[in-house]
């Protein structure tokens, strides 16, 4: 099956820090950019940042821009994403997936439309 696997989810104190992986599963990853996403309860699903193939361009919202880091390892198939000086309000189910071209969009990197091969996500839980 071809999909992504998210984990390294988990319970983390407001300001940690916290590293999700996020695994191609039934395909090789050098190629394809790739997004990550979150739904908080009871919220849509929301497009955070996103990592093209070849040049490696990142794209951000400006809600984690400067907090969070995405990057890839084409050899472990796998793209990562670095939270830092984590907030309540990150609490969500965290996502990935892929719009299967070489480049995020700049303009509509963060919406659903056209990303595929989702995964069941990670929790992401920030609280004291």
């Amino acid at each position: 099956q071809v999909q992504f696997v998210e984990s390294g989810g988990g319970l983390v104190q407001p300001g940690g820090s916290l590293r999700l992986s996020c695994t191609a599963s039934g395909f090789t990853l050098d190629g394809y950019a790739v997004g990550w996403f979150r739904q908080a309860p009871g919220k849509d699903r929301e497009g955070i940042a996103c990592i093209s193939s070849g040049d490696d361009s990142t794209y951000y919202t400006d809600s984690v821009k400067g907090r969070f880091t995405i990057s890839r390892d084409n050899a472990d198939n796998t793209v990562y994403l670095h939270m830092s000086s984590l907030k309540p309000e990150d609490t969500a189910e965290y996502y990935c997936a892929t719009p299967r071209s070489l480049y995020c969009s700049s303009s509509y990197f963060y919406r659903l439309s056209g990303y595929e091969y989702w995964g069941q996500g990670t929790q992401v839980t920030v609280s004291s």
